[in-house]
């Protein structure tokens, strides 16, 4: 490959990964005020949560489409083709979260709209709201600096999480065993809790591919995560 046409590969490939992590942070912000509006119920906050689905989805589309010409004009190689590849993974997995971001946001819309509320707002949604946009905001970090210690950090928060989520239910079978009238907002409380479970599994999917470019070890289903760096 030519000097110029390195050149604008490298701007090309810096464009997506801009983009991507542009991309990170709207649907960082999405979770963020979804989990906040669950525990204040405004309304109006809901729906624009919900409407904001239609811009992580635009992006996910350009930036595929952006991959996949890439690929096709400049046949990248080893590490290139790594991020290329890893992008490609990472932009479904932040669709994935901002589905799940619009979805918190209609079950509470559902919630705040229905007959009473029998059940407080549990503080430990808000705790497992918090530790998985903790998780969000450090993968895309690791991806921004392709830091592999960042991103093993992000995969190990994930007991935590799950922990948070395994809490909460606890006390919502609790609730619903003491008064089944609660039965019914409580499911809407655990799909809630399940969602922003599932947000840091989308996070941790995001740092494994971050080790993937960098160390070119696919980690998803490794039991110790010990890559080393590769340069190449």
């Amino acid at each position: 490959m030519s000097n110029h046409l390195s050149k604008q590969f490298d701007l090309e490939l810096e464009n997506i990964r801009t983009r991507i992590l542009q991309m990170g942070g709207l649907v960082e912000k999405q979770v963020l005020a979804a989990v906040e509006a669950f525990d204040t119920g405004s309304l109006e906050e809901l729906q624009q949560i919900v409407d904001g689905d239609s811009e992580v989805d635009a992006y996910e589309v350009g930036i595929d489409e952006d991959c996949t010409l890439l690929i096709a004009r400049r046949q990248p190689t080893a590490r290139d083709l790594r991020l290329i590849m890893a992008i490609s993974r990472i932009v479904t997995d932040l669709e994935r979260i901002g589905d799940k971001a619009s979805k918190i946001a209609n079950m509470s819309r559902q919630l705040q709209l229905g007959e009473g509320q029998r059940i407080a707002r549990l503080p430990d949604v808000l705790h497992a709201g918090k530790l998985a946009t903790d998780m969000l905001q450090g993968a895309l970090d690791s991806l921004a600096r392709m830091d592999v210690a960042a991103a093993q950090q992000v995969i190990a928060s994930d007991k935590a999480i799950d922990a948070a989520f395994n809490g909460i239910l606890r006390q919502l079978i609790t609730y619903m065993m003491e008064d089944p009238r609660t039965i019914s907002e409580a499911l809407g409380i655990i799909w809630v809790a399940k969602a922003i479970e599932r947000v840091g599994d989308h996070a941790v999917n995001i740092a494994e591919n971050v080790i993937y470019v960098v160390s070119g070890v696919d980690v998803r289903h490794a039991a110790a995560i010990r890559p080393q760096a590769d340069t190449r």
